[in-house]
């Protein structure tokens, strides 16, 4: 699979540009593009940059709005519902986020819930927003139905995302980012465009059956629950702490982002929860307590071939390292659609070849 070297400066200033032209204000514009090239630096592509084609389009369309901003709805003090506006996902959620932390700063451990989003891309960025400034974040969202239940022979609640970081100090937060699907739909597109297979337990097909045919789906099949009846229970967690309690559409009501009307809002739902460690103990201590967690796990027994055990997303922080000193390698599927939105927006970028 061919690969593309381009700067994180470069990518970053490409997004911008994109998003302006689209009619998205500076600050929004920021936003998203902090969000999309922080996931590529991650290695996650299926999330990032790849994905901003879709937004533009939806922005286009009307159904992303360029003139809103989140507004907090209803709150209390270590809670709050937003009202995303419709505009950007990214821009709700990390409005929200930041809502939670300060919340929480005041009262320990905040909850908030969103309403009339949109998909906001990688959980795991807005997790690590909290990290950042010394909390414990956790994320997730909603979504169209895509992941069938246990047992079940159609699709009965969306990948439903979560993740979760938590602060190390100076070091890597901890961070783990899962959608409760065997594996995100976005990685079955990836294979199914770059022409590759799939294992037999990432869908199954109309008759309950797994299958390794990428392109069954989504409209023949649909994605195997992470764990069988405990990613499907899960994803009922996330469907009722993002979407029943913060009043947002919840599974077939949810739009859909990619295929569905691009004039009409989507109506996602999210949730975010902030934990202030300082409140609970000093993050002196907190930060020596996760020290041990980490070297104990480190200095677990490896299994052959493996130079040691690893704590969540501690790959990926060596990769946005790399690709900071270095540049991303996008793989060719994620070049593909960057050179579609550089021809639906007629911009011109010499690492795209346009």
């Amino acid at each position: 699979m061919a690969t593309t070297n381009v700067s994180v400066d470069e990518l970053h200033a490409f997004c911008l540009k994109a998003l302006r032209g689209a009619g998205v204000s500076q600050a929004h514009s920021q936003i998203v593009a902090d969000t999309l090239v922080m996931t590529d630096t991650w290695g996650t592509f299926t999330h990032g940059t790849k994905l901003l084609r879709d937004y533009i389009k939806r922005v286009r369309g009307g159904g992303l709005r360029t003139d809103a901003e989140p507004q907090v709805v209803a709150s209390g003090p270590a809670w709050s519902i937003v009202d995303g506006g419709s505009c950007l996902g990214h821009v709700t959620s990390t409005f929200a986020m930041q809502d939670a932390i300060a919340r929480a700063k005041k009262s320990g451990i905040a909850y908030v819930g969103v309403r009339n989003s949109c998909h906001f891309g990688a959980a795991g960025y807005y997790a690590w927003l909290a990290a950042k400034e010394g909390l414990i974040g956790i994320s997730m969202a909603n979504d169209i139905p895509s992941v069938a239940a246990a047992g079940s022979r159609r699709c009965v609640t969306g990948s439903n995302p979560m993740a979760y970081a938590v602060p190390t100090g100076a070091g890597d937060p901890i961070l783990l980012d899962i959608a409760i699907s065997t594996v995100a739909g976005g990685k079955v597109y990836a294979a199914y465009q770059r022409g590759e297979p799939i294992p037999n337990n990432w869908i199954i097909d109309t008759e309950g059956r797994p299958s390794t045919d990428s392109s069954l789906y989504p409209a023949n099949a649909a994605l195997a629950p992470m764990a069988n009846h405990k990613g499907y229970g899960i994803a009922l967690l996330i469907e009722s702490l993002s979407g029943l309690l913060t009043g947002a559409s919840i599974t077939w009501q949810v739009g859909s982002w990619i295929w569905g009307d691009a004039a009409k809002p989507t109506d996602h739902g999210a949730a975010f929860i902030a934990i202030d460690v300082a409140q609970i103990m000093p993050p002196e201590q907190f930060q020596a307590r996760v020290k041990h967690l980490i070297d104990e796990i480190h200095q677990s027994p490896a299994a052959d071939g493996v130079e040691r055990v690893l704590v969540p997303h501690e790959r990926e922080w060596n990769l946005r390292r790399k690709a900071l000193a270095e540049g991303i390698e996008l793989p060719s599927d994620v070049i593909g659609k960057l050179q579609g939105l550089a021809q639906d927006e007629k911009l011109s970028a010499a690492w795209l070849g346009v």
